[in-house]
């Protein structure tokens, strides 16, 4: 247990000068009672012998309260296992063409959905789950709620789209977040570097033993990145990492598909309204690359936010690496403020204490 505000637990500081106080005062008292001769209407006044330490109840009440809302005054904080009904799950789907792959059968996209279905009605029903889609942008489709079925419905009916923004997913992530956590700042307009104009295959790997773990102690909301490709527009994303490292969430990359792409087979709504206009800024001799998982950008997304990268060649796989992602989260520790506990119990006693000095003077 630790303390906001320690400074305050010099209150407790009172409690024995205020038992000195108590215990002087009873000594005082002795002597006056010798001055009384008839010592049965004494006892008569005070009662039975055997129900004498009653009569240290209220003080022992009023101290020990007094004592615990100096503890509450601290504000104590203490480690605690979040339960899995207080976890909000942020789903981060790439729906960018390259998902039309059918190097996973019937495509990628497909097997996405399949696995995301199974992943959804595994969790507790108390969970809350969002969908973020992102291609050349990110969008919150289905906001975190425990409505599974509207879940259900917006992940079938998503197209695919151009381009691939895995920063902005992780950023528009941390604000689906920040939108039902209080305790987490939604991203602010000059946190995030400008991205850069244009962005050719393949990016700049990290220096993944450069990247140092967050300091920040991680929240039990968490984003599950899933995309088959790198990033292509705006944000990158480990400027996108940085911003969800700094409010302790964690993002779980998954790679999708094979290192063996092949022709891209969309089914007639997974086209999307720029299908037939698409043009690709990469050429045909990069397509192979366009295709494949930036593996080492999303390792270091995974090691800047505390959390780890799973790649997934097939559907099967796919499934694992999803059912494994709840065993992370119910391990989940978060500091729990303890102070309204001991302020209520304080205040209890106190009250106690001063009821139970009112009915011995009125029964003694």
């Amino acid at each position: 247990m630790t303390f906001t505000w320690p400074a305050a637990l010099s209150l407790l500081a009172l409690v024995p000068t205020l038992l000195a106080l108590y215990v002087w005062a009873q000594r005082r008292r002795r002597p006056a009672a010798i001055r009384h001769s008839n010592v049965a209407l004494v006892r008569a006044a005070v009662g039975a012998r055997k129900r004498r330490w009653t009569r240290h109840l209220p003080i022992a009440a009023m101290l020990l309260g007094l004592m615990l809302l100096s503890i509450g005054a601290a504000r104590p904080t203490a480690s605690m296992t979040v339960p899995t009904n207080r976890t909000s799950i942020i789903v981060a789907l790439d729906v960018s063409r390259s998902m039309c792959s059918v190097d996973v059968e019937p495509n990628r996209l497909s097997a996405a959905k399949a696995a995301l279905r199974d992943f959804v009605a595994a969790q507790d029903p108390e969970t809350r789950i969002g969908l973020i889609a992102f291609a050349g942008y990110a969008e919150v489709v289905a906001p975190p709620s425990t409505d599974r079925r509207q879940l259900e419905v917006t992940l079938e009916t998503l197209p695919t789209g151009r381009g691939t923004a895995i920063g902005s997913a992780i950023l528009r992530s941390v604000d689906a977040i920040a939108g039902i956590n209080p305790d987490v700042p939604p991203v602010a307009s000059d946190e995030v570097p400008e991205p850069p104009g244009e962005q050719r295959l393949p990016l700049p790997a990290p220096d993944l033993d450069a990247i140092t773990p967050p300091t920040a102690e991680p929240i039990a909301d968490v984003v599950v990145l899933l995309t088959d490709g790198a990033n292509t527009r705006g944000v990158l994303p480990m400027d996108a990492a940085a911003v969800a490292a700094k409010r302790g969430i964690r993002v779980f990359p998954i790679g999708f598909g094979t290192t063996q792409p092949t022709r891209m087979v969309c089914s007639p709504d997974q086209l999307g309204a720029d299908a037939y206009t698409e043009t690709s800024p990469y050429g045909q001799g990069n397509l192979a690359q366009f295709l494949v998982v930036d593996e080492p950008t999303l390792q270091g997304v995974a090691k800047a936010t505390g959390a780890e990268y799973s790649p997934a060649a097939s559907g099967a796989e796919l499934a694992r690496v999803l059912s494994d992602v709840p065993k992370v989260i119910v391990l989940t520790t978060e500091r729990v403020e303890m102070s309204p506990a001991f302020a209520a119990f304080g205040a209890l006693l106190l009250l106690s204490g001063v009821v139970i000095a009112a009915r011995q003077r009125v029964f003694p």
